[in-house]
């Protein structure tokens, strides 16, 4: 028998969990999820990223083929990799949450109410910006938005890693001219390091996690996704899918997303998967709790991106009401998952293929696929969060360089 990608995918490759506390509302979106991240300001968060130098909707794939490997009518690719050149869709957040961070602080010191990013650019507040420091934790992806995002807007920053980083993606946020500070501990070590020199030194938090006595700005991050769902409902045409994947990690995208899409499409929105490592399963474990848990894995796993111990508390209280099912897979499904869209010229990382793992997965799993109501009638919308974040993995995962891969249609 010939070989395919989908050989990778046993029946153990993956875990499922249904989600008993979702919420089945026809509301065009839960009111305690309105409260969390409000209509307005996910408004206003798309309005200004539009305006940036450099914005343009990222693209939506249709994977025709996978389709019929996978039988279900059709699948539906958002692809991240290209965002304002940083490769994932991070850009959106921390970037836009520094701007968030700064204008309040601004306004403070100067009782003005507008602050516009072109002002900052320009330098205008130059001198309070250059005073103010910025910090986060991260794996990669958000601490490249955030360092980004400071020296668009003139600030100072400092990125805390953990020991799993990659020097790949260490290099790859240095070159934003940020200060870099590498612990021994893991991602949520880095989170509490962040936080404990921040108090010290009145330096200023810009986290993708939230936890108690930090909820305000991860808000503006999670604002700053819900733009992403907005293109795919302008993208997609009339088409609304009936299953959405998305990766897991703290939870935030995942959380804005189908916040996002439950406002666009309301009582006809897809069902919501959403997908993580088996060795990092904060989200499973709060599903299977209903109540937020941390990890029962070692946070090692090659889905770099996703190697959360604790959830984020404002993603949870969104996905116990959005989302449907959680799921974990094992690492071995990955490396060909993110073959077999090289295979269509689509650059996806690690945890940009997570989604497409997640998918098939369940397609060769026939109790899974029954339980998930997933059939050849069924579309499926797919989340790549990531390109080739760090070249050194993709090409040892993929076997060739990413920047080999060029984009072949139709796929």
């Amino acid at each position: 028998m010939t070989k395919t990608w989908l050989d990778a995918f046993t029946p153990d490759c993956s875990t499922w969990h249904h989600n008993r506390i979702a919420s089945t509302s026809t509301q065009l979106v839960h009111p305690d999820i309105e409260k969390i991240m409000p209509t307005k300001e996910g408004a206003q968060a798309k309005l200004e990223i539009q305006q940036w130098t450099g914005y343009e909707a990222t693209p939506l794939h249709r994977l025709g083929t996978v389709a019929k490997e996978l039988e279900v009518a059709d699948i539906y690719l958002k692809d991240e990799s290209s965002r304002f050149g940083l490769g994932s869709f991070k850009a959106l957040g921390g970037a836009y949450a520094v701007f968030k961070v700064l204008s309040h602080l601004i306004k403070e010191q100067t009782g003005i109410e507008k602050i516009n990013s072109v002002d900052l650019r320009n330098g205008t507040y130059k001198a309070i910006c250059k005073n103010i420091t910025v910090v986060t934790a991260t794996d990669g992806n958000h601490g490249k938005s955030v360092a980004w995002g400071a020296r668009e807007f003139g600030c100072q920053c400092k990125i805390y890693i953990h020991r799993e980083v990659s020097k790949g993606r260490e290099q790859a946020i240095a070159k934003f001219g940020c200060e870099m500070v590498r612990i021994s501990g893991n991602y949520d070590d880095s989170v509490r390091q962040a936080d404990r020199d921040s108090h010290e030194n009145n330096w200023h938090v810009v986290s993708d996690t939230s936890y108690h006595g930090y909820m305000d700005v991860p808000k503006y991050v999670m604002q700053g996704y819900t733009i992403l769902a907005s293109e795919i409902s302008e993208q997609i045409d009339d088409v609304i899918p009936t299953h959405v994947f998305l990766p897991g990690g703290v939870g935030g995208i995942a959380a804005a997303v189908s916040a996002e899409l439950w406002r666009i499409w309301g009582k006809n929105r897809p069902k919501v998967i959403v997908v993580e490592p088996r060795a990092a399963d904060c989200l499973y474990q709060s599903a299977l709790a209903e109540k937020p848990m941390i990890s029962r894995g070692n946070l090692e796993t090659v889905m770099a991106c996703l190697s959360a111990g604790e959830v984020s508390l404002l993603a949870w209280d969104i996905l116990s009401r959005s989302a449907n099912t959680f799921m974990i897979l094992n690492d071995e499904t990955i490396a060909p998952s993110m073959r077999r869209l090289a295979e269509l010229g689509i650059v996806s990382g690690e945890s940009g293929a997570a989604t497409l793992a997640g998918l098939a997965a369940i397609c060769q799993n026939p109790r899974a696929r029954m339980s998930l109501d997933i059939d050849h009638e069924s579309r499926i919308l797919l989340l790549s969060t990531e390109g080739a974040t760090d070249p050194e993995i993709y090409k040892k995962l993929v076997g060739v360089e990413a920047s080999e891969i060029v984009t072949i249609l139709p796929i």
